[in-house]
């Protein structure tokens, strides 16, 4: 599965829509840009779906990650989330940290599966719903 480092110049208005394929709440374009511009921040995507992660004092963060339903189950997330954690390993990143809905079994399966473990939870965090901290050291298990 091919995924492309997003570029500047590239429209982030691209992302914004897979954001709201992907997403109630979604981030629109504005939203997205500004997160692009600010230092340490990268995006992959491809025609389905992105990873958008930062990489700051030697941490990594997964901001989202956004996989049209339609082509869901396929290993596009992997895929994405493969290529963040070797460009935030290359840009330093000894960890990588993320956020996910504690009712969302696919995405917590998908991480299990990288090797991310549990380290705390965020109560009420998306909207009410508990959200649980996720950490893998990096490299993590990319194979």
């Amino acid at each position: 599965m091919t995924v492309a480092l997003f570029r500047d110049g590239d429209d982030p208005a691209v992302l914004a829509r897979l954001h709201a394929a992907s997403f109630p709440d979604a981030w629109d374009a504005k939203a997205i840009a500004a997160l692009l511009a600010t230092p340490g921040t990268f995006a992959h995507w491809n025609d389905d779906g992105f990873v958008l992660a930062r990489v700051a004092a030697q941490e990594g963060e997964i901001l989202t990650l956004a996989v049209n339903p339609a082509a869901r189950g396929r290993g596009l997330g992997r895929a994405l989330l493969t290529a963040a954690l070797d460009t935030a390993a290359r840009m330093g990143a000894a960890a990588m940290f993320l956020e996910v809905g504690a009712d969302n079994p696919a995405a917590l399966a998908l991480y299990a599966t990288l090797g991310f473990v549990r380290v705390g939870e965020r109560k009420g965090y998306y909207r009410g719903r508990d959200a649980r901290v996720l950490r893998l050291p990096l490299p993590g298990k990319l194979a």
